[in-house]
């Protein structure tokens, strides 16, 4: 196994531990190599999605989350996208603590 997919392969992990238990699911199933068929075109539909941002319920959040899945089948995207999930997952977990250090100050 390549570095690249060992990166995106922990970085999945790690934005799955965040996930509900039901999303969770669904991006280990969309990961796996049989569901190459749905995964494109998942992929394919959240970037579109998050180019029209300006409508409701689509955002911005798709972009970065269909490129990550097609990550898995696309090599030069896998070290770029697995920085920017692990980069996420820092930064969510800074801000947890910032908003608990200050649910706690006086």
């Amino acid at each position: 196994m390549t570095d690249g997919k060992q990166a995106l392969r922990l970085a999945f992990k790690h934005l799955e531990r965040e996930l509900p238990a039901g999303l969770a699911a669904t991006s280990r199933w969309l990961r796996h190599p049989s569901s190459r068929l749905v995964r494109i075109p998942v992929a394919l539909l959240l970037m579109l999605g998050g180019v029209f941002s300006i409508l409701p319920f689509l955002g911005i959040w798709m972009l970065p989350l269909g490129l990550m899945l097609i990550a898995a089948d696309i090599p030069f995207l896998r070290k770029p996208m697995a920085r920017f999930a692990m980069e996420s997952v820092r930064l969510l977990n800074r801000f947890r603590a910032w908003r608990a250090r200050r649910r706690t100050a006086p």
